[in-house]
């Protein structure tokens, strides 16, 4: 009696064992055949929203091709390499397109694409994967409303081309920076600052109210009952436009260097 249960254990374990070998063939099989094509289809999708927050007339190079890797960093929210896409006019920098993380979504992380100007203004975001609920938080898809084209025109000096108010008193340019007797914006001040730059000096970039939703004091709407997401989007474009500050040269560097390490402020 012993023998028949401990020949029929066998038998059930050894085809419990086989069955899952078998389905993890096919799992793995399956993965094998349509990553490259899911793969394809994200890239696809992503160079479409970048043709939305990067008008033809601000390049007339391959942005495609002309694009800079990324090590994650802090301010992009991002745990692997990501590509940065450089849009040029006339061999100047035009325009930089970061792919950045919001991790404290409602639901998870939410995905982004951010349309920089060379002058540290935004010329666009857009929403490339987020997990937010269906008719509550996923206003921030461009597909269900214009929410996301209120950082148009935003910088980490001005709100929607408006100058915050109010300004401080910036410092004037290095020497050689600008021409004698102008004053530098705050984003350009940071940039020049580098390493081991005066705290006060990367305040007057970094210490903006108005990078909140307007129930947390800042510019930004919301819909009532989905603060948590358009929270999210809002801290990451404002890191994003930081990191832009402090590694704008070598971002679009024709023979790229490494960026330099994140130091996200502390609250």
């Amino acid at each position: 009696m012993r023998r028949t249960l401990a020949k029929a254990s066998f038998h059930t374990a050894l085809n419990l064992a086989v069955f899952a070998l078998i389905g993890t063939a096919i799992l793995a099989f399956t993965y094998a055949q349509t990553h490259d094509r899911i793969a394809q289809s994200e890239e696809a999708e992503k160079l479409k929203l970048i043709s939305q927050i990067v008008p033809h007339d601000l390049f007339d190079n391959d942005i495609i091709k002309d694009t800079l890797d990324v090590k994650p960093d802090a301010l992009l929210g991002n745990e692997d390499t990501t590509t940065a896409y450089r849009a040029r006019l006339q061999d100047k920098p035009s325009v930089l397109v970061l792919e950045a993380v919001a991790p404290d979504g409602y639901s998870g992380k939410i995905a982004l694409l951010i349309a920089i100007r060379d002058n540290g203004e935004l010329a666009g975001v857009r929403v490339v994967a987020h997990k937010e609920t269906p008719g509550l938080g996923d206003y921030i898809d461009i597909s269900r409303s214009n929410w996301i084209k209120g950082f148009d025109g935003t910088s980490l000096e001005k709100y929607n081309g408006h100058a915050r108010s109010p300004l401080p008193n910036l410092p004037p340019c290095p020497q050689g920076a600008s021409p004698p007797g102008t004053r530098c914006n705050a984003a350009t001040l940071a940039r020049q600052a580098g390493e081991g730059a005066n705290e006060s000096l990367r305040d007057l970039s970094f210490n903006d109210r108005d990078w909140k939703v307007k129930k947390d004091g800042g510019q930004f709407d919301y819909m009532a009952g989905a603060t948590i997401t358009p929270r999210a989007v809002v801290k990451a474009v404002h890191k994003a436009l930081q990191f832009f500050a402090q590694n704008h040269d070598a971002l679009f560097a024709q023979t790229a260097p490494a960026t330099k390490p994140a130091k996200d402020k502390k609250p």
